[in-house]
């Protein structure tokens, strides 16, 4: 699924580490110009070739991934290695000049049938290439659960880290769903996916925007 989706539309970005927020003027409207991203690379046991697609919003403010065969599962008939899910996306997102972006919040969404004793983790990882910092966040869900599930990561503008300006930084998003079986009745199968039943878009990225310094 590699290749450049040109549209009217947002951008990537990254949640709060140690890395010191750019010394930029805040804005609080995207850029009117086109956003180029393309997809570097697609990679991990939840996202088989050709089963995650990006599009981007036409206001430059989010961007969202779907996922059509994102699970992961553990007990009775499930494979010993299908409890662990993964997949990362390598992102090169070119942003109009004199912009940098940061992710503000991420939304996840998907379908979860657990047997009592059993649990699910959700959990996202964000960074730039070349960056030693990486933003982690997690999400667990018990049984007994059998419903659609939806966690949402955000950060406080103050700790927003932005993409550096004026050099070029993929961006990464690596995801992960993992079951564990726990005390459930082993005969019985739990279940977690990364996609809803109803087929909505399965996780919603929101970007922030600041204008660069003047050189």
């Amino acid at each position: 699924m590699a290749g450049a989706l040109l549209l009217s539309g947002a951008v990537a970005a990254l949640f709060g580490s140690t890395i010191p927020a750019q010394d930029t003027s805040a804005t609080l409207d995207p850029p009117p110009d086109k956003i180029v991203i393309e997809v570097a690379t697609v990679n991990g046991s939840g996202c088989p070739l050709g089963s995650a697609a990006v599009a981007v919003s036409e206001d430059n403010t989010a961007f969202t991934v779907t996922y059509s065969d994102y699970l992961a599962q553990a007990g009775g008939a499930a494979d010993p290695t299908a409890f662990r899910k993964n997949c990362q996306l390598n992102l090169v997102v070119h942003v109009p000049h004199g912009f940098t972006y940061a992710i503000a919040s991420a939304d996840y969404r998907g379908y979860a049938s657990l047997q009592p004793g059993a649990k699910a983790t959700e959990k996202a990882s964000y960074y730039f290439q070349g960056s030693p910092d990486t933003a982690s966040i997690s999400h667990e869900f018990k049984g007994a659960y059998n419903d659609n599930w939806q966690a949402s990561d955000s950060t406080e503008w103050g700790q927003l880290v932005w993409a550096p300006c004026g050099v070029q930084r993929n961006f990464n998003i690596n995801t992960e769903l993992r079951v564990d079986a726990g005390t459930s009745d082993p005969a019985k199968t739990s279940f977690m996916t990364m996609d809803s039943t109803d087929g909505d878009i399965s996780t919603i990225y929101h970007m922030a925007w600041k204008e660069c310094p003047k050189s």
